[in-house]
């Protein structure tokens, strides 16, 4: 056995070394397990996205021009139409399954969409581009007249290639189709003239 002294400054040092490491350790788990705790009572943003409303700056958009828009993961679309395409839609009524969404008025459209046109304001129409078939996506056929696939008296509107159903320029669907409903019209409201609100109705 050594009877060599044992220096106390060094003993000092050590523990120093190891209290302030063992300190830096703790603090570091405390803040790894705070962070958690506290991340989960903020929304992530895939939570935010799944339900926020979005929206949608329509200044730009033309006559029988079409934009579209994701809400809660879904194409929205949002068409001009042009005059002559609304005055077609008068003519298309006996051709239609449901041409005033009655048959399932809470889930196709809202209270201010159960119209002919299918919409607020008759020159815009929004609605989910999703056939309510098998869920494809409906292709846009907006000029009127003879063409593939379609009759010859079609009025423009919306095809999809899939299984072959129509809807016309206010999504509602023709009989003799696969898909048995009409397109789905979203929750919106207008902000201005110029600014859609896709996904609420409410205002604050």
């Amino acid at each position: 056995m050594s009877d060599t002294p044992v220096d106390s400054t060094q003993i000092d040092s050590s523990k120093r070394t190891w209290l302030i490491a063992s300190s830096c350790a703790g603090a570091a788990g405390g803040i790894a397990a705070a962070v958690p705790f506290v991340s989960s009572f903020l929304p992530s943003e895939r939570a935010k996205a799944a339900g926020a409303a979005v929206e949608a700056d329509i200044s730009a958009l033309k006559p029988g021009e079409k934009m579209t828009v994701e809400w809660r993961g879904k194409p929205v679309w949002i068409v001009r139409r042009t005059p002559e395409q609304l005055a077609a839609l008068k003519t298309l009524d006996a051709k239609l399954v449901d041409p005033k969404s009655e048959r399932k008025p809470s889930d196709q459209a809202p209270e201010y969409a159960r119209n002919e046109a299918r919409s607020i304001k008759p020159e815009y129409f929004v609605a989910v581009g999703i056939c309510t078939h098998l869920g494809c996506s409906p292709s846009d056929k907006f000029q009127a007249g003879p063409q593939p696939s379609l009759p010859n008296d079609w009025a423009g509107g919306f095809f999809c290639p899939c299984h072959g159903s129509m809807f016309d320029l206010a999504g509602r669907v023709y009989k003799n189709v696969p898909a048995p409903d009409n397109l789905e019209v979203p929750p919106h409201m207008y902000l201005s003239d110029a600014k859609l609100l896709i996904g609420s109705d409410k205002k604050a």
